[in-house]
């Protein structure tokens, strides 16, 4: 029967910090100095979720988003058809034939989704969950050597 690990949330912290990306920083430091990250993990408190508006969404937009979308999907199905060309020639007129029959399919199915749509969303958004704070905590055996390894100190001699 395998063990397992510890529930991230019964660990003590051993660092907070107000970016995740400073978090990330003390582990890749811990781990610089050679303790054992695997008995470490971050956590994020208060979280919520923000979407930031990018801008509205017009029939233009979004048959130039649908025509975008296509034109690597026909990108695609054109370089999978090329590996059944006879030569060279064959390969190129395949890829650019599905490179234009993709773009025009979604240019139509990006303007028709945006008018069948009704105006029920007309803006593009970005969404992404973010936290008040981030704790990196540590195993009960490991936690007073990772905080003293993130605040400078040298690690105790066995």
């Amino acid at each position: 029967m395998t063990q397992q690990p510890p529930r991230a949330d019964s660990r003590p912290v051993v660092g907070s910090y107000t970016t995740y990306e400073d978090a990330q920083r003390a582990v890749d430091l811990l781990s610089d100095r050679k303790f054992p990250v695997e008995e470490t993990a971050i956590i994020g408190s208060d979280l919520r979720m923000v979407e930031t508006v990018l801008g509205r969404l017009t029939r233009g937009r979004a048959t130039l988003a649908g025509l975008a979308a296509g034109a690597w999907f026909g990108l695609l199905i054109g370089l999978l058809l090329s590996i059944f060309a006879a030569d060279a020639d064959d390969v190129a007129v395949i890829m650019f034939s599905a490179l234009l029959y993709g773009a025009a399919f979604g240019a139509v199915f990006g303007f028709a989704g945006h008018v069948f749509s009704g105006s029920g969303r007309d803006f593009t958004s970005r969404s992404q969950i973010v936290a008040a704070r981030y704790d990196v905590v540590a195993g009960e055996p490991w936690a007073e050597e990772a905080r003293n390894l993130l605040a400078g100190q040298p690690p105790e001699e066995p």
